[in-house]
């Protein structure tokens, strides 16, 4: 495993920002971002927790302008790409130009797993800017593998510089995260990366897996925060990779640092593995669902689970969290077969 260069991509500030409701202040980015920069990460990913432009009545209305925050985030940035997630439908050519007059040197674009095609506007415009882009496939595990190749190899045909598979359900198995990695990774002449949640408790394994199956761009956040049960917990991810013989930018103790002092005292609860997050996982829906799910269950008296598993029946995806609030009402009310 030696010389096998890993790129860790750190999301404590996008996916994390699910986790904290979308509350982050310029102080608490700046100080993450700069803790990151120092502790040698690659790519430091920072939006609404669904993007640019995310924050809204669906989707939770963030504290700060996701400008305010790259720019302060920018600041404290020498070495590392400041990288925004952007949905095509949710955010725009016009927030993705605002973005990297805020500090953005990198962009990816996440659509689901089999709607690669919508992703083409927004990379070829980030290519236009010269920033990095990535093609990101969302809920991979809803898809064969047959089509996750189709659909990373139109993203590649984009101009695409990686493509990155997403657990987003953390539903995956080892297994399956193998078969899906090593089958792009031979189909596209571009890296391939991966991105875990922990919902069933395989995030580090699922990680390890796609790494051991040729994936070279991985991501993580800091103390696992996320949204569902969190993400692959990235000073424990830069661990393992060490201790496994693989040429890691990140500093250990630096990650466990910031960790503990600058994302431990903002966290609203523990990351853990509670029973939401495990229907999650265990139902394939969509990871930032779950703090959605529990406002629903407030309002309809419901048990949390039933929601999610009829969520997962339907196949619901990210962009649909409205659909919440009509599953719970039909429930509460009898109208589920």
């Amino acid at each position: 495993m030696d010389n096998i260069k890993i790129t860790m991509v750190d999301t404590t500030l996008r996916d994390g920002s699910h986790a904290v409701r979308h509350s982050y202040t310029e102080e608490q980015v700046a100080a993450i971002a700069g803790g990151l920069d120092k502790a040698g990460i690659d790519f430091i990913e920072l939006t609404h927790g669904d993007g640019l432009g995310g924050s809204s009545y669906n989707y939770g209305f963030s504290k700060v302008s996701e400008f305010d925050l790259l720019t302060a985030a920018s600041s404290k940035i020498e070495n590392a790409k400041l990288t925004v997630l952007l949905l095509p439908g949710i955010g725009t050519i016009a927030d993705l130009k605002q973005a990297q007059k805020c500090g953005a040197k990198a962009v990816r674009v996440a659509t689901h797993v089999t709607e690669a095609d919508v992703s083409a506007e927004h990379i070829y415009a980030a290519k236009d800017l010269g920033m990095f882009a990535v093609g990101f496939l969302m809920m991979t595990h809803m898809a064969p593998v047959e089509r996750i190749v189709e659909e990373a190899k139109k993203m590649e045909s984009y101009g695409a510089d990686y493509i990155n598979l997403a657990d987003s359900a953390g539903y995956l198995l080892p297994e399956g995260v193998k078969e899906r990695i090593e089958a792009v990774t031979q189909a596209v002449k571009i890296p391939v990366g991966f991105h875990a949640h922990n919902n069933l408790g395989m995030a580090i394994a699922n990680s390890l897996m796609a790494v051991q199956s040729g994936a070279t761009f991985i991501d993580g956040t800091l103390r696992g925060l996320g949204a569902g049960a969190g993400n692959a917990q990235i000073e424990v991810l830069a661990g393992v990779l060490k201790r496994s013989g693989y040429d890691v930018n990140a500093d250990f103790y630096k990650l466990m640092d910031i960790a503990q002092d600058s994302v431990d005292p903002i966290m609203l609860r523990p990351q853990t593995i509670d029973n939401g997050s495990l229907m999650l996982g265990y139902a394939g829906v969509y990871s930032s669902f779950l703090l959605h799910v529990y406002d629903a269950v407030k309002t309809y008296e419901l048990d949390p689970r039933d929601i999610m598993v009829e969520l997962g029946k339907r196949g619901m995806v990210g962009g649909q969290e409205d659909m919440i609030i009509d599953v719970a009402y039909q429930l509460k009310n009898g109208l589920v077969k």
